[in-house]
């Protein structure tokens, strides 16, 4: 076991811990239970707002996939990781101020809430949820395997010990504190992930010989590694701007994502947060893939991607600086886990339980149901995580990109077109997903369809679907 390494990861839990009991205690302060436990009261800050937006975006595989694909691909990843970098902004941009007024007029607690009230259909809701409790559940699942699996890899312990770590370090935190708890995390764990990123690309920098010396060594090996088209040639024009649908456009229908355009405590944080988080995005993202390209000739031969970031944390740093380092991605893994986590669980109390099952259940019940449902959830997927089956991995490779095509315009035209109803809003979830998942199989026997990524023509698809479902059926304006 690596001690050196071990010593900072546990100050770090520690640090989680006491965040979670902190925001815990301040639970009931803001209002309803509901509005405390999912949403925070609607308090958040400009500067915990754009943390919590990174942090919750940045994943396992913004730290471990990405880099690593870097180590192989080269820039062109890097350029193609960059379209990343107005993610929040975008988000905030489109959604920001009237999908808060609206949420707060509905008084809606989740994206659900806010679905059902637009279009005034149990159909929609059910569906939604639905979408949100399978692609989120498994998508979950996966980060959690990652998170073990890091544990595992940097102190020595087995795969279930370290996944036993892991979960009950989440699961204390989001049980007991909600949503403030997992926002409040998130700021903490933005901030390492912004001061770990510095360090390692320095680290790597200096063991490579400096840039200049680096970029030699890739030139070498080959000249396509510093191309916009990658080792291979196969950054295609058409792959890379389509890409951006999923990580950019595309985000503004991520259920993760819009809750957070609920939270936020009036004009001037939502203002802070697109600065904040725009900049702290595109910081760790440059850096990110850049110690992944640079890691390539300091590190020679790493045949996993995902093992480059912590491989090369271990070799250029002392052992102590790696923890802290490798806190990073861990703080990545976890803070994506436990927004999914609270939004699941919000998905089956809130939007399953009272709104089909018993609306007029009293607060005392709501709170114990709130605290035992996303317990067991984590649970759950603590057990599957064991042993993931190879569904939900497959799950999670497509769950963000079905998301995004069963949910985009059902919010951007429910918010601006007051002709969209709930038959454009079905039409369009079902296009959304049944397309997705049936391109999704043929990219994988065939190849890219039309040389574009995956989520590209459901997105247009659906978008059809939601114009003529909303215009032939029943036209009817809606009233905001």
């Amino acid at each position: 076991m690596n001690i050196g390494v071990l010593i900072p990861l546990i100050v770090f839990l520690i640090a989680i811990f006491a965040i979670g009991f902190i925001a815990s205690k301040q639970m009931g302060s803001g209002g309803s239970f509901l509005q405390d436990y999912f949403l925070g009261g609607r308090e958040l800050g400009g500067f915990v707002l754009a943390m919590t937006m990174v942090a919750t975006y940045g994943s396992a595989s913004s730290f471990l996939g990405g880099p690593g694909t870097a180590y192989t691909v080269g820039f062109g990843w890097a350029l193609l990781a960059m379209t990343q970098v107005v993610t929040g902004y975008f988000v905030l941009l489109v959604l920001g101020k009237k999908f808060a007024i609206l949420s707060r007029r509905y008084d809606a607690v989740t994206m659900i809430d806010f679905l059902k009230a637009r279009y005034n259909s149990p159909a929609v809701a059910i569906l939604s949820a639905v979408a949100i409790i399978v692609f989120l559940f498994s998508a979950m699942t996966a980060q959690w395997v990652g998170g073990g699996r890091l544990i595992e890899s940097l102190t020595g312990l087995n795969y279930t010990t370290a996944l036993f770590i892991f979960a009950i370090s989440v699961l204390v935190y989001v049980t007991i504190g909600g949503f403030r708890a997992v926002a409040l995390t998130d700021a903490v764990q933005g901030g390492i992930m912004v001061i770990g990123t510095l360090i390692l690309l320095i680290g790597v920098i200096i063991a490579g010989g400096g840039i200049p010396a680096i970029m030699q060594d890739l030139l070498n090996e080959n000249p396509r590694l510093v191309t916009p088209f990658g080792a291979d040639g196969s950054l295609t024009a058409a792959y890379v701007s389509s890409f951006w649908i999923l990580v950019g456009v595309g985000v503004v229908g991520l259920p993760q994502m819009v809750v957070r355009t609920m939270s936020y405590k009036n004009s001037r944080a939502m203002h802070r947060a697109l600065a904040i988080g725009t900049i702290v995005t595109g910081f760790i993202m440059l850096n990110m893939h850049l110690i992944g390209i640079f890691a390539r000739p300091v590190m020679p031969g790493i045949e996993v991607g995902d093992k480059v970031i912590p491989l090369i944390a271990l070799e250029v740093l002392p052992p102590w600086l790696a923890g802290i380092v490798l806190a990073a991605p861990m703080a990545a893994i976890m803070s994506t886990v436990d927004s999914l986590l609270i939004l699941v669980s919000s998905a089956i109390v809130k939007d399953v339980y009272l709104n089909f099952i018993q609306p007029d259940a009293p607060e005392k019940k709501v709170k114990a149901l709130s605290f035992g449902i996303t317990g067991v959830l984590g649970i759950i997927v603590f057990l599957l995580a064991l042993q993931p089956p190879d569904l939900l991995i497959f799950l999670n490779l497509f769950a963000f990109g079905g998301l995004e095509a069963a949910f985009i315009w059902p919010i951007v035209l429910g918010l601006y077109w007051k002709y969209g109803n709930k038959y454009g809003a079905l039409a369009s979830m079902v296009m959304g997903i049944g397309s997705y998942i049936a391109i999704h199989f043929y990219n994988q026997e065939y190849g890219n369809l039309l040389g574009v990524h995956t989520v590209t023509i459901p997105v247009v698809l659906s978008l059809f679907a939601y114009l003529i479902g909303s215009l032939t059926v029943k036209r009817e304006p809606f009233q905001f």
